[in-house]
This record gives C-alpha cells, structure tokens and sequence, in this order.
C-alpha cells in the first residue's frame, strides 16, 4: 500500500542532531534516525534456573534503562502473535553511535547471549516531497518523531516500483490525495513514516498506532482499493506489537 503521505500523523516531534539540507528554501532542520529491533528468545532460555532468569532480566533492564538518556525507547510484546519475535524495541535518536552501544551492550548481557535479533529495521525521519492539502501544517511532521501511547503498533517495510518514480510528479500527487482521503476515514490510526533509501533494504518503515485494530485492518483494505496500491511492491513482513513495560514483556517469555 501507499505510504507516502498519510492524515492524522499526530505525533509530537523531536529534533536529531543530524542536519538535513535546506528544502524549498526553509531553515536546515535536524533530523532522527529510527530503528525498529525485533528479538526471539531462544527456547533454552525457559530451561535455566528461576534465579537465573531473574537477575539476568534485571540485568537486562538496567542495560536498557541506561540508554534512556540518549535515546527515545518504547518496548512492545510479540508473544503469541507471531512464530519469529517475541518482543520489539522501537528507538529514537540523534545519532547513531548510540543504538550500536546499545546493542552491543545487550549482546554482553545474560539474557543477551539468548536472544537473536530476527529483524531490525533502521531509518531517519525526512520531509515528504508530496502535499498534503487538507492538512498543510502536517508538512513539518516527519522531521520528529516521539511514540504515543497507543496500545498497539503494526510495523513493515515498505517499498515502491521503479515504475512509480518514473510517472509525473503530478500524477503521483494525485495518487497521493485519494491516499490522503482514505486516511482520513480513519482518524483513530496514527501513522509514523521514516525513510531508509541508501541505508537499508527497503525505502520506508511505517508504523501505525492505534487501540483499534479493527480500524487498521479495514484501512489497509480500503487503501488495497486505491490506484497508488499498483506501485506496490513489497509491504511485509507486517508486525502487530502491543506496547508493554519492558519487565512485563521479559516475564512473558517464561
């Protein structure tokens, strides 16, 4: 689906130290970088001694807490709703030297030497080159992301045909104002749009929150519908991530 411009992205926004270059002539803003970690549990985790497991989840808790300075942390449980993660860390930050720190440290950790990372996903935030008309002040609102406390999350990559950067750019804003529309059926989804051309795989992460999965589920549907759709393509893996404390999610995985 077309993720390009999206209503009712609400989030409040924070700056990174990183610089973007002057767009139409506006101020040089500072941008983020995103990275969305998704981690599996070993099953020989659930084996060790209760002790065990317990200081090294305080352990790991610390680890995590420590990095709360440098960058915007929100942690969200996977159990049961997929076969490949068990939890997800979503980070912000200025910079990237951080997030390596940070995993680095995990890596030392107890519960570290038991976890595989089975997907991370790194993007920064950036200005979309498309209009939205009906809500013009939402140009700005890509540069800073700070997560909501929506309860739940759905996360995927998201990538385009060669063929949708070949058409006019006019007729992509087209595209882009039935996109617009549909969205805005759908007040309760907020949407967060990072870019990741040049830096990993895909060309956008997407993550919409919301407390209403029912409301997401039929506007993906209804954007399936849309002409912007056909440039689709590819959009999985899609994640649904509910947004638990980090303790809460280490009891969950036994």
């Amino acid at each position: 689906m077309s993720t390009e411009v999206a209503t009712h992205e609400q989030a409040k926004l924070r700056l990174s130290e990183r610089s973007s270059r002057a767009e139409d002539g506006q101020t040089p803003v500072r941008r983020q970088f995103v990275n969305f970690a998704f981690y599996h549990v070993r099953p020989e985790w659930r084996l060790l001694d209760e002790r065990i497991k317990e200081e090294a989840k305080r352990e790991f808790i610390n680890t995590v807490d420590e990095f709360r300075r440098q960058l915007i942390i929100q942690t969200y449980s996977l159990i049961g709703l997929r076969t490949d993660a068990d939890f997800m860390i979503w980070r912000i930050g200025y910079e990237l030297d951080p997030f390596q720190e940070m995993s680095a440290r995990i890596n030392r950790t107890a519960l570290g030497r038991h976890l595989e990372v089975a997907q991370s996903y790194l993007s920064m935030t950036k200005r979309s080159i498309y209009m939205d008309k009906e809500n013009p002040e939402h140009v700005e609102d890509r540069l800073h992301i700070i997560p909501g406390k929506a309860k739940y999350l759905f996360v995927y990559p998201f990538v385009k045909t060669r063929a949708w950067y070949a058409l006019p750019f006019d007729e992509r804003q087209e595209m882009m104002d039935e996109h617009i529309r549909v969205g805005s059926r759908y007040p309760s989804v907020k949407l967060n749009t990072t870019y990741s051309f040049g830096l990993d795989d895909q060309e956008f992460v997407v993550a919409f929150e919301t407390d209403e999965p029912a409301d997401f589920l039929d506007l993906v549907q209804d954007l399936r519908e849309t002409k912007a759709s056909m440039y689709t393509l590819r959009d999985t893996p899609m994640y649904t991530c509910r947004l638990r404390a980090l303790n809460e999610i280490l009891d969950e995985i036994g």
